[in-house]
C-alpha cells in the first residue's frame, strides 16, 4: 500500500489533492497568519516537486506564477508523483509590500531557522522541518530586488547535477550557474541533499507578463521532462552563460539607460549615460564586455558604485526551435 505524504501532521494519500494551512504566528492585532500549501498527488509514484514563491514578500511575479500553476487543471492531472505548490512563503512581507518580515530580517538569509528565533527564522523553520524533508527537488520563483529588473533566467549550482538537469529542462531564455548562499532556502536544501533551482524574472512589486509566462512554460517543461505531464511548450533559444558581472556607476547623477535586460551588447558599447542634474558633466556608461544584459537598474538617481547593469558572458547558444 502506498505511503501517504505527511505535512504538518496532515496525511495526503496518493490520488488526492488538498490545501494544508501551516500556522505561522499572530499579528499584533491577534489575527492568525497561515501559510497555505497546495498538494497535488498522482496515484502513481514519482518525484515530489516543490514550486515556491513569495520568499521575498514583494516579489509578486513568483507568487502569480505559482498561483496560476495551482489554479490550472494541469497539476490535478499529473501522471505520477506529487507537486507541492506554495505561492507565498513570506506572508508578512507580502501584506506589507516588503522584501523582509516586519523586523527587517530576510527570510532567505534565515535558514534553517528556529521555532524560537526571530519571525524570519520561524518562517524558515517551517519550510526546513515540514516541507524540505518530503521533496526531491524544487523551483523557487523570484524577481529582481531593489528596483532592478531581471530578464527571465534560471540559476543552478555548478556542483548540483540534478539542478543542472532541471535547469536544462526548464529552458529559460537565459541559464547560468549561481553559488549557494549560506542561510538561504537553497543552501539548506543542499545540505539536506535536495536540489532547488531559482527562477528570476521581472521586478519587485510589478507584474511582468513575459516573465510570468516564461516561468509557467519552463515549469511545464520540467514536469514533462520527469514524466509528470504529457506535453509541454517548445522553447526557442536558450543562452548559457559561463560568468556574469555587475557594471557599476563611475559617478553619481541621473541614470538614463539606452539598453535593457535581454539585449545583446558589445564591448565598449555605450549602453547608458549618467548626467549631473546641473549639467556640469555627462558620463557615458560603456559595456565592459560582449554578452547580454541579464538585469538592469530602474532607479533614475544613482550614486557612484551603484549597480547599473548585470552582464552575462556567453558560453553557448542553444537553438531549440527555428
Amino acid at each position: 500500500m502506498a505511503t501517504p505524504l505527511v505535512i504538518d501532521g496532515v496525511k495526503v494519500p496518493p490520488g488526492k489533492e488538498t490545501i494544508i494551512e501551516i500556522e505561522v504566528a499572530r499579528l499584533p492585532s491577534g489575527t492568525l497568519i497561515h501559510m497555505p500549501i497546495h498538494v497535488f498527488r498522482s496515484e502513481n509514484p514519482g518525484p515530489t516537486v516543490l514550486l515556491s514563491g513569495g520568499l521575498h514578500g514583494d516579489e509578486i511575479n513568483g507568487i502569480e506564477t505559482v498561483r496560476r500553476l495551482a489554479d490550472s487543471k494541469l497539476l490535478s492531472q499529473i501522471n505520477k508523483g506529487t507537486v507541492i505548490a506554495l505561492p507565498i512563503i513570506n506572508v508578512y512581507g507580502f501584506i506589507h509590500f516588503s522584501r523582509e518580515v516586519p523586523d527587517g530580517k530576510d527570510v532567505n538569509r534565515s535558514f534553517p531557522g528556529s521555532p524560537d528565533g526571530s519571525l524570519a527564522a520561524i518562517v524558515a523553520n517551517h519550510l526546513t522541518e515540514k516541507i524540505l524533508p518530503v521533496i526531491d527537488f524544487g523551483i523557487d520563483f523570484h524577481t529582481g530586488g531593489a528596483s532592478r529588473t531581471n530578464y527571465p533566467q534560471i540559476r543552478y549550482s555548478a556542483e548540483d547535477k540534478l539542478g543542472r538537469e532541471i535547469a536544462d529542462a526548464f529552458k529559460a531564455p537565459f541559464t547560468l550557474t549561481s553559488n549557494v548562499i549560506p542561510g538561504s532556502l537553497r543552501g539548506t536544501a543542499t545540505e539536506l541533499g535536495k536540489s532547488i533551482v531559482v527562477f528570476e524574472g521581472g521586478e519587485s512589486l510589478r507584474f511582468d507578463e513575459k516573465a510570468i509566462k516564461s516561468a509557467v512554460r519552463g515549469t511545464k517543461r520540467v514536469l514533462h521532462h520527469f514524466g509528470m505531464i504529457d506535453k509541454s511548450p517548445q522553447a526557442k533559444k536558450v543562452v548559457h552563460f559561463d560568468s556574469t558581472s555587475w557594471l557599476r556607476a563611475d559617478a553619481s547623477g541621473l541614470f538614463i539607460p539606452t539598453k535593457a535586460s535581454g539585449q545583446r551588447v558589445k564591448e565598449g558599447e555605450t549602453i547608458g549615460r549618467i548626467n549631473n542634474p546641473y549639467n556640469s558633466y555627462s558620463i557615458k556608461v560603456k559595456s565592459p564586455s560582449k554578452g547580454y544584459i541579464i538585469g538592469h537598474n530602474n532607479i533614475p538617481m544613482v550614486h557612484k558604485g551603484d549597480a547599473l547593469f548585470h552582464i552575462g558572458n556567453v558560453e553557448r547558444i542553444e537553438r531549440v526551435t527555428e
